[in-house]
């Protein structure tokens, strides 16, 4: 009788350890998809606001330029100003952007 007793709590220990191996298998392999997509979005949206950061801030300093040549010194602090304002915009895209994509890796900020 001790036998199958035996016989039979190994089967389960076995069937235990065969169901906590498919469990931890798809655990894996849905925090490996769930850091793909993030990635994957992280990067886009970085990518976006980075690109939207430079378009805004190169035509901010065009534009600056364009009144600092159109007026001379007369209107030069509003030209520098406008310059200055789209080196800032500019800068800050590219901050956000860099922070998105590191989230979207799922690093740690530094």
């Amino acid at each position: 009788m001790s036998g199958i007793l035996n016989k039979a709590s190994s089967e389960t220990d076995s069937k235990t350890k065969d169901i906590q191996s498919t469990v931890q298998e798809a655990e894996s392999t849905a925090t490996s998809t769930a850091k793909t997509a993030t990635s994957m979005l992280g990067n886009t949206l970085g990518g976006v606001t980075n690109t939207v950061g430079g378009v805004v801030g190169t035509a901010s300093r065009g534009l600056g330029d364009t009144v600092n040549s159109a007026t001379g010194n007369m209107a030069k602090p509003v030209g520098d100003a406008l310059s200055n304002i789209g080196t800032g915009v500019e800068k800050a895209g590219q901050d956000i952007s860099q922070g998105v994509k590191n989230a979207g890796e799922m690093k740690k900020p530094e």
